[in-house]
């Protein structure tokens, strides 16, 4: 993998994450545009350091490229929780959470050059977002 080909998958993720973080942002959730983009692309570089550690070290160690992947659902799941917030009976930031687990996914497909699940993730992802909200609407009132 090539230079250009390393910016472009880290210019991919922030574009890709931005579209679920601006939704966030736009409806005024704790984590919004600017905290989407680095959990991708922190996701999409961390990826690239597995799979280039990997390149590195394939035939003088045995190594599996995944075991950092996991460590990023890990991560994130930490990060998610400190945006879920209990008012009495009523539970906030569930969603928001789930977005940033969704932009890590994203930016690890993305730093593996998934494009196409990275880019159909987040178009469910928006659609989720954007769509279901106005027919949970209609439908719960």
């Amino acid at each position: 993998m090539n230079d250009i080909q390393v910016v472009l998958r880290l210019l991919v993720s922030a574009v890709l994450s931005g579209l679920i973080g601006l939704e966030r942002q736009l409806h005024r959730r704790a984590a919004g545009l600017r905290t989407h983009i680095l959990v991708s692309v922190g996701s999409t570089l961390i990826m690239l350091t597995s799979m280039y550690i990997f390149d590195i070290y394939k035939d003088k160690v045995l190594s599996d490229p995944s075991r950092i992947a996991s460590g990023i659902i890990t991560g994130i799941g930490f990060l998610g929780a400190g945006t879920i917030i209990r008012y009495g009976e009523e539970i906030k930031g569930l969603t928001t959470a789930a977005t940033l687990w969704v932009a890590a996914a994203v930016g690890m497909a993305v730093g593996c050059g998934f494009y196409l699940a990275a880019c159909a993730t987040t178009i469910i992802a928006l659609a989720v977002l954007l769509l279901l909200k106005t027919i949970e609407n209609k439908i719960l009132g």
